[in-house]
């Protein structure tokens, strides 16, 4: 089993707001990729109207996570919700009760690993 935590974390775009989410995407991929290194994974992705993004986070463990919760909160999150509705949250791995309750009100679903393995 791994100690890593990740999510696959869905958001709806609003009508108007892709040219400023991807402004604001640079910007925080810039700044997770220097400020915080037990951060492994950090994709967007979107689909082919343009209206929904799936995040994929990947973290070293949850002490990873609250530092990466910290730096969103402080710096991102205002501009991020006025570009984009929060759809779903999907949580795997080892998340820490601390790490639970930064996401509560996310509402987010957690999964636990059964079998299988990570290189």
């Amino acid at each position: 089993m791994t100690k890593h935590v990740f999510w696959l974390f869905e958001v709806s775009i609003k009508e108007g707001h892709l040219d400023p989410l991807k402004e604001l995407m640079q910007e925080m991929s810039t700044a997770t990729q220097q400020d915080e290194p037990n951060m492994l994974n950090y994709e967007w992705w979107i689909n082919a109207d343009e209206s929904a993004c799936h995040i994929f986070e990947r973290y070293e463990d949850s002490a990873a996570v609250m530092v990466h919760l910290g730096n969103f909160g402080s710096k991102f999150a205002e501009r991020f919700m006025s570009h984009a509705d929060p759809a779903a949250i999907t949580v795997y791995g080892n998340a820490g009760d601390d790490v639970k309750a930064a996401l509560a009100d996310f509402g987010p679903q957690y999964l636990t690993q059964i079998g299988g393995f990570t290189r």
